[in-house]
């Protein structure tokens, strides 16, 4: 489990830092490198996952039905900040007096911080939004279900809209019920209490191309005192498959949930420390393992 975050920080230096390496995709890895810059920690971006829109026709069209009908599902959960961004295009239009039903979950504040903006340029409210309470050990599907679960009987629709790995994303069956990284359990517990749920692919996502110039980098970021800030376990993934095994021992990790800081050990990084995603929270465990340079 994470530390409380209104626990004291305890301090354990490691090696004196020399940079952060933000992993998240853009643009979400240049707002949190000048987050970071302003507090005088030496960021520098490494989107090891890239966005780009759904390659495939079939997946484009169940994703166009979607925005297309978005307000006739009871909830629509929106797995990352990307989601968002990638489902509410142009041609998602605000709501025509109707009475909106529609709820609209996010996993953690990263999410629901981008809802709020799509959902205000369509004339809806922060109210509509369900999320883990700000105090939450983690930002999960888990820590989301007892928020949602009292929305939830025999006959509701909840709508899915997550990413998929590109080569992935192909096989994707139209209409299907799609399970992803972390979201299978959240999927089978709305089943159980009765509700129909389908799931569209908003995004896909990509590794980056192997190049000398990015071995030579990924090489000095090996070195001590090279923190990296992983979100995702499918970054580590797309790190593995540049770097190999060990190649790590001497570089820190920084976990944003249990499940990535278990990847992050068996990757091989000498030192590894979980943290809330939240932007406090990760100034915190900096401030906590090293020191500002």
């Amino acid at each position: 489990m994470a530390a409380d975050p209104g626990a004291a920080p305890e301090r354990h230096p490691l090696a004196p830092l020399q940079r952060v390496i933000i992993t998240r995709p853009e643009p979400e890895a240049t707002t949190w490198v000048q987050a970071l810059l302003a507090e005088g920690w030496p960021a520098q971006a490494l989107p090891l996952i890239t966005i780009a829109e759904p390659a495939e026709a079939v997946v484009r069209e169940r994703l166009g039905q979607a925005r297309a009908h978005w307000l006739d599902v009871d909830a629509i959960m929106f797995v990352s900040p990307a989601a968002v961004q990638h489902f509410f295009s142009d041609a998602v239009q605000a709501p025509q007096g109707a009475c909106v039903r529609t709820r609209f979950w996010a996993p953690g504040p990263g999410t629901a911080s981008a809802l709020v903006l799509a959902l205000a340029a369509r004339g809806l409210g922060p109210e509509r939004i369900d999320a883990p309470p700000a105090n939450a050990a983690q930002f999960d599907s888990e820590t989301l279900w007892p928020v949602v679960a009292p929305q939830l009987r025999p006959g509701r629709r909840v709508l899915i809209v997550r990413g998929a790995s590109a080569d992935a994303a192909a096989s994707v069956p139209v209409g299907q019920a799609l399970a992803g990284h972390g979201r299978d359990w959240l999927i089978r517990q709305c089943q159980a209490a009765g509700a129909q749920v389908d799931a569209c692919v908003a995004y896909e996502r990509r590794a980056l191309a192997a190049t000398p110039a990015l071995q030579a980098w990924l090489s000095a970021a090996s070195a001590p005192g090279s923190v990296w800030l992983f979100s995702s376990s499918e970054a580590l993934a797309h790190l593995h498959s540049l770097v190999p095994h060990g190649h790590w021992t001497q570089a820190s990790a920084l976990a944003t949930h249990p499940r990535i800081a278990a990847r992050a050990r068996a990757a091989g990084f000498g030192s590894v420390v979980e943290t809330r995603p939240a932007l406090p929270d990760v100034l915190r465990a900096l401030e906590s393992h090293w020191s500002c340079p």
